[in-house]
């Protein structure tokens, strides 16, 4: 009988994931939200290993297993707190029985470097945060007494709404900047760099810039090649490669989000918000809306009037509100 050793299960796993390329997550803030507050299950789709701009704070609610972030692998439980800086490459995966699934395992903060150094620069007192911003590049756990405090602060900042929960955050990222440093060891001992290629960064980069500057024009990954200075078949295979997504499904996801952001922020008809984002045919426009965020416009609409701008915990979102 063959023995299986637990330290070579958790390096074949590290080595595993870590071969190949974080995953670029494209994340979208509702429109009447600053910040990005969600639960998700486990496993899911939006649980793998990834990177993004926006700097992560992420609560495990339950179960065992093994982070990685960065290079670097350890174990969790619930709890579990810790905290990734823009582009950092991450994943967290549990120790599942076949078939389990975790219901609202994860709590994740995601804050876009922009809106945070813009605050900063705008309101002093929040320069306290910025020296915890820097070492998050290096990811942080949250130990100890300080790693409760800092779940029950990521909670709070759910049940908050409006003007509370900006206050709530800052709240959170003043008590983390301020954690005595043997409960908030840094998981990384040198700054993390994004391992992707430079040519798949760019193809990415170069194609969401050609998405955005006109979501109503007619779109042609042809055109995004021709612009990144590509083939066709070459782009495609960085992009993919970079971004986790084809660079159809980019321009969909893209244009789907923002249709979210004119149903909830303006009056427009759905006919004009379909011509808006680029789409001649409404039939087809509620198909793509309907696949990507599980209710057609018009509902989505009405949905969103209804909802305070913040969920509360006790609320199952595991659909995120803007296309992920």
């Amino acid at each position: 009988m063959v023995v299986s050793d637990p330290a070579s299960e958790v390096l074949a796993t590290l080595e595993r994931v870590t071969s190949r390329p974080a995953e670029l997550e494209v994340i979208s803030v509702p429109p009447t939200q600053s910040f990005r507050w969600v639960q998700h299950d486990y496993p899911t789709d939006v649980a793998r290993w990834n990177r993004h701009p926006e700097y992560e704070l992420h609560l495990i609610r339950s179960s065992h297993g093994s982070f990685i972030i960065g290079d670097q692998i350890g174990r969790f439980g619930p709890g579990h707190v810790a905290m990734v800086g823009s582009g950092v490459p991450h994943d967290w995966m549990s120790d599942l029985d076949p078939g389990e699934v975790l219901v609202n395992r994860d709590v994740v903060i995601q804050l876009h470097p922009d809106w945070l150094h813009q605050s900063i620069e705008v309101i002093p007192e929040l320069q306290e945060v910025a020296g915890l911003l820097e070492l998050s590049q290096r990811g942080i756990e949250f130990l100890g007494e300080t790693g409760r405090r800092a779940a029950e602060l990521i909670e709070e900042v759910g049940r908050c709404t409006g003007t509370a929960r900006i206050g709530a955050l800052y709240t959170l990222l003043a008590f983390l900047a301020h954690a005595p440093e043997s409960e908030s060891p840094c998981i990384n001992s040198t700054w993390i760099a994004d391992s992707t290629s430079r040519e798949s960064v760019a193809a990415v980069e170069t194609g969401l810039a050609y998405i955005l500057e006109d979501l109503r024009g007619h779109i042609t990954a042809q055109r995004a090649a021709e612009l990144a200075y590509l083939s066709q078949p070459s782009f495609s295979k960085h992009f993919k490669r970079a971004s986790g997504l084809s660079f159809t499904e980019m321009v969909r996801r893209l244009r789907i989000a923002q249709a979210c952001r004119l149903l909830v922020s303006t009056d427009l008809k759905v006919a004009r918000i379909c011509e808006e984002v680029g789409y001649t045919n409404l039939s087809n426009f509620n198909r793509q809306f309907l696949a990507e965020m599980g209710v057609t416009p018009r509902e989505y609409r009405r949905r969103e009037q209804r909802m305070p701008p913040s969920r509360p915990p006790g609320r199952a979102e595991t659909r995120p509100t803007g296309p992920r």
